[in-house]
């Protein structure tokens, strides 16, 4: 098994190779692009966040050799066509209660691309909240979207606000927020958030 093992290891690192960028060892933006157009994917597909996910990718837009190896090693992946294959099972993983809260947080995390960066600009995070949240939680998303975008307080989220709204899709009935409790140590944004909504329905 050691023998297959080298030889499946050997497979993922030519793979690696065909997309990196050979001056930096790493795979870039560009590199990126390519193998999502092999996979037949959308460069913004959420599917694309789940594989640096599960790379635990540090850097936006990049993929090191160890992350591509701890990707691909557990999705048991070496080729692009187990690839194509693996991914929709790697959605179904993702997309389980505790895998989901991990990833949520990680697709935040990943979006601060500069060193001691805390949080991230409202145009990102109305994009990324649509990636990441939309399919699950349409009608908040988009009505927590319109919110920001209609607000002038918070130019940026930071991840306690970013995981307080998971948490609200999760507990709050939507869209009558009868069990919405402000007494209840929500981040101050999403009670603003309440009354906003609050206020448009009267």
């Amino acid at each position: 098994s050691s023998k297959a093992g080298t030889k499946e290891l050997e497979k993922i690192d030519q793979l690696f190779y065909s997309y990196a960028n050979k001056s930096l060892g790493v795979i870039d933006p560009e590199g990126i692009e390519s193998l999502c157009s092999d996979v037949g994917v959308d460069y913004t597909d959420v599917r694309i966040l789940m594989l640096a996910w599960k790379m635990n990718a540090e850097r936006q837009g990049y993929f090191t050799l160890d992350e591509w190896r701890k990707g691909l090693k557990s999705l048991k992946v070496d080729t692009i066509s187990k690839l194509k294959k693996a991914l929709p099972e790697l959605e179904k993983e993702v997309r389980t209660p505790t895998n989901f809260t991990e990833f949520y947080s990680y697709s935040f995390q990943y979006c601060l691309t500069e060193e001691k960066q805390k949080g991230v600009d409202i145009e990102s995070v109305c994009e990324l909240l649509s990636l990441v949240l939309g399919s699950k939680f349409h009608a908040q998303v988009d009505s927590f979207i319109g919110y920001l975008k209609s607000q002038n307080d918070y130019k940026v989220l930071n991840m306690d606000q970013w995981m307080g709204f998971l948490r609200f899709c999760n507990e709050i009935k939507f869209s009558d927020l009868s069990t919405y409790d402000p007494d209840l140590a929500w981040p101050l944004i999403l009670d603003n958030f309440v009354e906003w909504i609050r206020e448009k329905q009267t």
